[in-house]
């Protein structure tokens, strides 16, 4: 209420349930503790704004006569995570977004009367928003919703939810995996996974390493995988393979939704046909999009529409194969210039953590008197392992002869754990701080952990300070 109050929102009606116990009557605006016969709310009392749920509760009906909508009316705004700078309010609309919703889940997931769901995302951000809450529910389907970390209390609590569950389809991050891929095989073997038929992946590409391991030792090789690219901004799937219905290519978002028109575009704004490499813009709209920016319509098309006139610009960069699979690449302001040479974070990312010492891996740029940019790694072993002199000059070794000489990285840092989004999402904007060891990061306050920018400075290689 306070924080409504500074930004300038008046809060007319509060409503306390009676769980929570009073302060005491010091803390009141208006001098009284309220009139309730229930224990005092750990909350500034203030008779003409507070009441009680269960007081109100007692006059409520039992029924809810439904309220028709508008298609277009706004059925939820959804602050982006802020990875790339002041997060966006992105306004979604009650017809298109709930169809979008439903569709992509039935579809995507191969969904059927009986198959037990479940998506680990956060239900805060836009996964959970789609794939927990308004995509299962318009499908009647039954779900598993879970909150905690996979990690707790055994790290085996993923395996263990769906023994015990039966689940058929499993929808998680490529973080989460690479996070769980460091324990080993023993913690998923002590479990039945048998009932599983579908396998997702989403938040970010995944490397091809984590999707063989999440493939033959989490699907037992019988499982598709739909290794899905969406946005906030999208709504839902955009890019995804279908259970059953597409050959697999591990690491490859494989090709569109129904409906959806996507294209690779060159810098000057010219379509690429065939196997290329650029920009990954969609054609036209589809139901799930997002319809503005709340509060601010002008950002709303700078931001998406300004860069190719007339495409939905997703800041990405793609690459299309011989076969016509679309292969993401990573933010295409992640993109890599060394001496001359353009390569993008996910494929130096993607050949660290190739590494079996390697959990997790980041990469940014950093400026370099010579060759323009330098890569600065940021590098997460895996338990038990020892960040040592041996396992830098290995990983550079690896880079040099994977990618070539130009690609091997100037500096490869220790990182206990890197700075998260509560989407699982990298803030790289944060490790390019770090790594001209400037300490002014701006706003981390979507970080999951903000302590992990403390100990990230304090392991900045000496003679780099």
């Amino acid at each position: 209420m306070e924080k409504s109050e500074k930004m300038g929102h008046s809060v007319e009606t509060c409503v306390v349930v009676s769980h929570y116990a009073r302060l005491s009557s010091s803390m009141s605006q208006n001098g009284t503790n309220g009139t309730s016969p229930h224990e005092e709310p750990k909350v500034p009392w203030n008779d003409d704004r507070d009441v009680w749920w269960h007081d109100e509760m007692e006059d409520a009906s039992t029924s809810c006569a439904p309220v028709w909508m508008d298609s277009e009316d706004p059925l939820f705004m959804l602050y982006t995570s802020g990875s790339t700078g002041k997060p966006k309010g992105v306004l979604h609309t009650t017809g298109g977004y709930l169809l979008y919703a439903a569709t992509t889940f039935k579809y995507v997931f191969d969904y059927h009367p009986g198959d037990v769901y479940w998506c680990t995302a956060d239900v805060g951000w836009i996964t959970g928003h789609t794939y927990v809450v308004y995509g299962p529910l318009a499908n009647g389907a039954q779900s598993v919703i879970f909150e905690g970390t996979p990690f707790h209390p055994d790290n085996d609590r993923y395996w263990a939810v769906i023994e015990k569950y039966k689940v058929t389809q499993f929808y998680t991050a490529p973080t989460a995996i690479r996070a769980l891929m460091k324990f080993g095989e023993e913690p998923v073997k002590k479990h039945n996974l048998h009932t599983l038929k579908v396998l997702g992946s989403v938040g970010e590409p995944i490397n091809p390493e984590a999707w063989l391991w999440y493939y033959k030792l989490i699907g037992g090789e019988k499982c598709s995988i739909v290794d899905t690219f969406w946005q906030t901004e999208t709504g839902g799937h955009v890019l995804t393979p279908l259970p059953g219905a597409t050959p697999m290519k591990p690491g490859s978002a494989t090709f569109p939704f129904f409906g959806v028109m996507p294209s690779i575009m060159d810098e000057e704004g010219h379509e690429i046909t065939g196997v290329g490499e650029g920009y990954l813009v969609f054609k036209r709209p589809w139901p799930g999009i997002m319809r503005t920016l709340f509060g601010n319509h002008e950002r709303f098309e700078q931001v998406y529409f300004s860069k190719f006139k007339g495409y939905y610009c997703t800041g990405d960069g793609a690459r299309r194969d011989e076969d016509g699979y679309l292969w993401v690449t990573g933010r295409v302001d992640d993109m890599l210039n060394v001496s001359g040479h353009l390569m993008s974070t996910a494929e130096v990312e993607s050949c660290l953590t190739g590494h079996p010492s390697v959990s997790e891996a980041a990469v940014v740029s950093r400026p370099h008197p010579v060759k323009g940019e330098c890569l600065y790694c940021f590098i997460t072993p895996n338990q038990g392992i020892p960040f040592t002199d041996k396992l830098v000059s290995e990983l550079k070794t690896k880079v040099r002869e994977k990618i070539g000489p130009f690609a091997m990285p100037d500096i490869i840092q220790h990182a206990p754990g890197l700075p998260k989004t509560r989407s699982g999402k990298i803030m790289r904007r944060v490790l390019r701080k770090i790594a001209v060891n400037d300490h002014n990061v701006g706003d981390t306050s979507t970080l999951a952990d903000e302590s992990i920018v403390d100990q990230l400075f304090k392991n900045r290689p000496e003679g780099n300070k």
